[in-house]
Formats: C-alpha cells, sequence, structure tokens
C-alpha cells in the first residue's frame, strides 16, 4: 500500500474560486458540502485570513450542520460481500 494521501492547503486561484461559488450562492440557493475533515480544520486548509474568513462567514452562517458518528460503512458493506460470497 501507497503512502496515505495527505490535503494540502488550498492554492490562491482555488480560494478565489471557491470563494465566487460560495459568494453567488448566498443567501439564494443551498449549498452541500460533505467533507471528513472537521470544520475546525477548514480555515487552516482554506489558508488566508482574509479569503477563509469571508469563505467560513458565508458557509456557517445558517448552516445546517450533520454530523455523522458511528462505524465505518465500508467496514459494515465489506462485511456483507464477503458473507454473501461465502456462501
Amino acid at each position: 500500500m501507497g503512502a496515505k494521501p495527505r490535503l494540502e492547503p488550498l492554492t490562491a486561484q482555488q480560494r478565489s474560486d471557491l470563494l465566487e461559488l460560495i459568494d453567488a450562492r448566498y443567501d439564494t440557493k443551498s449549498t452541500l458540502i460533505a467533507s471528513q475533515l472537521p470544520i475546525e480544520n477548514w480555515y487552516e486548509m482554506i489558508g488566508e485570513s482574509t479569503h477563509a474568513d469571508a469563505i467560513l462567514d458565508r458557509l456557517v452562517h445558517g448552516a445546517i450542520k450533520l454530523e455523522l458518528k458511528g462505524e465505518s460503512m465500508r467496514k459494515k458493506l465489506n462485511f456483507l460481500t464477503d458473507a454473501d460470497h461465502s456462501s
């Protein structure tokens, strides 16, 4: 197995694109974001405080947060698949 992928902070272009997208949708459309990265780490990953503040302010204001907990579905699905093949 190879090295585990590492998340890198956004580039300046990615930050600008994300802000443009979030700003265009703000207060007019719903935006769904799914991430395994805890919200408290988003600021660091966005990088550059001015953009990070603007992006997170728009995302967090009025947000509905669903935090899923429990065992990985991959483990459960693998178990079911393995059980199906063993009979």
